[in-house]
């Protein structure tokens, strides 16, 4: 068995830095080009976002006011209220629509756009990258969202076959993964970006932890759950879903955000977007009443349930009032951050010994802290999925930060205000996030002719750095009695019907965030199944 991890780097809901490069330097200003900077306000409930605009539409078509949240006048009431537009909302939300028919909810994101951390950039001279997470691995719950939302006859797989690689002693080796061990070394670089000495097992690898506790081994687990599966009765499988040979790991033809832009353009009037979540009330009867800052002004809902899909510190900030306990439990999740650096080289870069039959193959490669590197991995995203760069370059994504490293954000860029006084202020500080981005991209290359490139190879053409300050939660050891503790504490405060969902309850990868998100939807009609007469 082995450890099919790099591809599932996946981060948080969190504020982001974005830079274009030129495509002729390695260290040159970057483009002129349109540049998105991001406030986030720590009582915000939101996402950033990744996709194409949805339009809001006319507010009078779902039951809301526009009036302050001590006005006397009746307002309509939803049955569910999701908060947070990143991919465990927008799953959510389809969920109630199209698996249990319930569609008295609206879906609220405080960006401009739906998807969350999904981000694909695409240029019309054939380069394709991901900003966020690269892939997903195809588990039944994930393809099922994907036809559920139209893109089966989008995906596209890697070849099972292809190797996988971690960094040993200096030299590229096949993965293969026999103990936890082996699986927190390797894993925690390539799926959380962590600390192996302080990640939980149990909350981080659970279907490992589960292998090696039945079976004494990883690989005495896995054959002993083998012959469980064969002894029992298959349970019926959704005859839509594709059929894969072998393990793998899966995206879209035009990149992960076609998944958010299809839910999106599904859930129409019900998706809310630039809705930022400033105040959560319990009423007496048992309802949430939600106050949110609009492009149409202040507005106030009312909702039986409310899901919960934003960052742990977002949720902490706004469960302030109503749980003092579940806040402070709220605000220990910790997020480090990391930098997703895309770069592309020609084919005549790559190292001789480092090419099969020719050619770049593979997922990618690992690099434990351990081997003396900064670059916590790299895709090889040119090999593993097509229409991913022109031909003769080699397009690979690389991750560097994580909680061993987190010195790689010094500081967040967020805003320049628009003040005649400070602008020549804000303008040396944005060079200094410029000389910051730069340095990131000199690291990357830097460990990249140590393993893969050859030491003498032209400058890599620059794509983008996307810096993720608080990007993927740690499942630390003592996560799970800190998620339960949360838990506890909003039923003792009377906060039935208020549901928290996300990365840091189910999992950091895209598939156990859908996972999880399917869950989660079956509990909130669970609750609201004692309002039917």
């Amino acid at each position: 068995m082995d450890a099919r991890l790099i591809s599932n780097l996946s981060f948080s809901h969190s504020s982001t830095s974005t830079l274009l490069w030129p495509r002729n330097s390695l260290f040159a200003s970057p483009r002129n080009s349109k540049r998105k900077t991001i406030v986030r306000c720590t009582r915000a409930a939101g996402d950033p976002s990744a996709t194409n605009d949805v339009v809001i539409q006319d507010k009078s078509a779902l039951p809301i006011e526009s009036t302050p949240p001590d006005a006397s006048q009746s307002q309509p009431l939803l049955d569910c209220v999701v908060v947070g537009a990143g991919i465990s909302g927008l799953t959510i939300a389809q969920a109630l629509s199209t698996r249990h028919n319930h569609n008295n909810f609206i879906l609220t994101e405080a960006r401009d756009r739906a998807g969350g951390n999904i981000i694909t950039v695409q240029t019309d001279d054939g380069y394709l990258w991901e900003q966020g997470p690269n892939s997903f691995q195809p588990t039944d719950p994930m393809l099922a969202l994907a036809v559920d939302s139209g893109l089966k006859d989008d995906l596209v797989f890697g070849d099972p076959d292809a190797p996988r690689f971690v960094l040993w002693n200096g030299k590229l080796r096949p993965v293969f993964i026999r103990s936890w061990n082996d699986c927190r070394v390797v894993g925690s670089a390539g799926v959380y970006a962590g600390d192996p000495a302080k990640l939980s097992m149990k909350a981080a690898f659970g279907k490992v932890w589960k292998l090696e506790q039945d079976g004494g081994s990883i690989i005495g687990g896995a054959l002993k759950a083998v012959r469980g599966k064969s002894i029992s009765s298959k349970s019926t499988r959704d005859p839509r879903l594709p059929n894969l040979k072998g393990q793998t790991v899966g995206s879209f033809n035009k990149g992960l955000t076609m998944l958010p832009d299809a839910i999106s353009a599904r859930l129409g009037r019900k998706l809310k977007l630039s809705w930022r979540l400033t105040s959560i009330r319990k009423l007496h009867g048992g309802d949430y009443s939600l106050t949110y800052d609009t492009p149409e002004g202040p507005i106030t809902v009312q909702s039986r349930s409310v899901v919960m899909t934003v960052p742990s510190h977002v949720a902490s900030c706004l469960l302030q009032p109503l749980s003092l306990a579940a806040a402070e439990s709220l605000s220990q999740f910790y997020y480090p951050p990391v930098a997703a650096v895309s770069v592309s080289y020609s084919k005549d870069s790559i190292r001789p010994e480092c090419l099969m039959d020719g050619e770049l193959k593979g997922f990618g490669q690992l690099h434990p802290r351990s081997q003396g590197v900064e670059t916590l991995g790299t895709i090889y995203s040119s090999s593993l999925f097509p229409n991913r760069a022109p031909a003769g370059r080699i397009l690979l994504l690389n991750y560097i930060g994580g909680a061993t490293n987190p010195g790689i954000v010094s500081f967040h860029f967020r805003q320049l205000p628009r003040h005649p006084v400070l602008s020549n202020f804000f303008c040396m500080l944005f060079l200094c996030m410029l000389q910051s981005e730069g340095l990131l991209v000199e690291s990357v290359d830097r460990d990249l002719r140590k393993i893969l490139i050859r030491p003498n190879a032209k400058d890599p053409v620059v794509l983008g750095v996307k810096v993720w300050p608080q990007a993927i939660p740690q499942f630390l050891i003592g996560h799970y009695d800190l998620l339960d503790s949360t838990k506890a504490a909003l039923q003792r405060d009377g906060l039935q019907g208020l549901f928290l969902a996300g990365n840091y309850v189910t999992g950091v990868a895209l598939g156990k965030c859908v996972e999880g998100a399917y869950e989660i939807t079956t509990e909130v009609v669970s609750f609201l199944s004692r309002y039917v007469s």
